[in-house]
């Protein structure tokens, strides 16, 4: 306990000096911490929320969030491999408006995350979908960017003085086409009538950070942005409307899903680490289990090869992925004929990760505090 007061009291200290915002300084002090101190003692794990006797000092209180179990029929949360929502566990955090911060600690069924890792990495890869990749490379070299990629990340093991594959340089993905399998979880949230418009899917490796930044692309703030989580964990920092006012740290799990409307849709957030697996370049346990021979009549989980998943679980062993969906406009909107300047700067700068380069010019702007 002495330890855990000692870490609370260096957070409180640290988001109260002065010259420099409370969320930056927690920024750099989680981007800075080591795996296994009691530096990340005050950060919240949703997964063992349902044990945790009482608060930690300091700490918002996780509390239960009931979810809508009889909108979503059994078979078509399996048929997107998913559990039954009477079998999700769902929080929010005391102190947040009701229905606007919802945390879904892994509801995925047993295997059935390596076909929506497949999909992050092998489909959505694909052209016509934009990514970093493309600010420097033609149309033609990031081709087939999968294809170009599996033998060198096939034999990673083998020799990692490889030069790094295509995918190991993807940061970012801008999709802008309709999905169907996230509609159950806003569904079971209380979200009727969900249209997953557009996404975003953040390719981060072991030393990637998500920029302090506020989601104000979308006409509409009051339909759901929701956040998948597949690979390595990460900590996940949610503020205040001013950067003055010090986040919630929190753990995001290989699964594990995040909702935010109205209200939290405008709150600063960020991710300052990612964080190696304590054995090593291992996969989290819940990946380790295959997807199952049988699948639901038309499921959309498809089956993935063994070379495919060989490729997946080379790349996740030190690299995790993140993809947002949202829906853009509400009934009845249009998209404007120009965006305005600050959806533009949204669009291409804080939603999207970047490598921790002290040599980057975006890097550089987000390391001085008076940026």
């Amino acid at each position: 306990m002495g330890k855990m007061a000692a870490a609370v009291v260096s957070l409180a200290t640290l988001a109260t000096e002065p010259k420099e915002d409370a969320f930056r300084k927690l920024f750099r002090f989680y981007r800075q911490s080591r795996p296994g101190t009691e530096d990340l003692r005050a950060v919240i794990d949703f997964s063992e929320a349902h044990v945790a006797r009482s608060p930690k000092p300091g700490v918002p209180k996780v509390v239960r969030f009931p979810l809508n179990v009889s909108s979503v029929t059994e078979h078509d949360t399996c048929r997107a491999g998913l559990q039954p929502v009477s079998k999700w566990q769902a929080y929010g955090l005391e102190g947040y408006p009701e229905k606007r911060f919802i945390f879904i600690p892994n509801p995925f069924l047993p295997g059935c995350q390596w076909h929506w890792v497949k999909q992050c990495l092998k489909l959505y890869s694909q052209k016509p979908n934009v990514c970093n990749l493309d600010k420097h490379m033609s149309k033609e070299e990031t081709h087939g960017l999968w294809e170009q990629s599996k033998e060198l990340l096939r034999s990673k093991e083998v020799n990692k003085r490889r030069p790094r594959s295509l995918l190991e340089r993807l940061r970012w993905v801008t999709l802008g086409y309709h999905y169907n399998w996230d509609k159950q979880v806003a569904t079971a949230c209380g979200f009727q009538g969900f249209r997953a418009e557009a996404g975003i899917l953040n390719y981060y490796r072991l030393d990637s950070t998500l920029g302090i930044h506020v989601d104000r692309s979308e006409l509409d703030h009051s339909k759901p942005l929701l956040s998948f989580s597949f690979g390595q964990s990460a900590i996940f920092l949610l503020g205040g409307l001013k950067r003055d006012e010090a986040p919630t740290a929190m753990f995001m799990h290989s699964g594990d899903i995040m909702v935010m409307s109205g209200f939290s849709r405008l709150l600063n957030h960020a991710v300052p680490r990612v964080l190696p697996h304590p054995d090593g370049e291992c996969l989290p346990r819940c990946l380790e289990t295959p997807l199952p021979a049988a699948l639901p009549s038309n499921s959309l989980v498809e089956p993935c090869s063994v070379e495919d998943w060989q490729v997946c679980a080379t790349y996740l062993k030190t690299a995790r992925v993140n993809m947002t969906v949202r829906q853009v406009l509400a009934t009845g909107q249009d998209f404007p004929l120009e965006p305005v300047e600050e959806t533009k700067r949204d669009i291409t700068a804080d939603g999207l990760c970047h490598l921790h380069d002290q040599n980057s010019p975006v890097k550089r702007r987000r390391l001085n505090p008076n940026s």
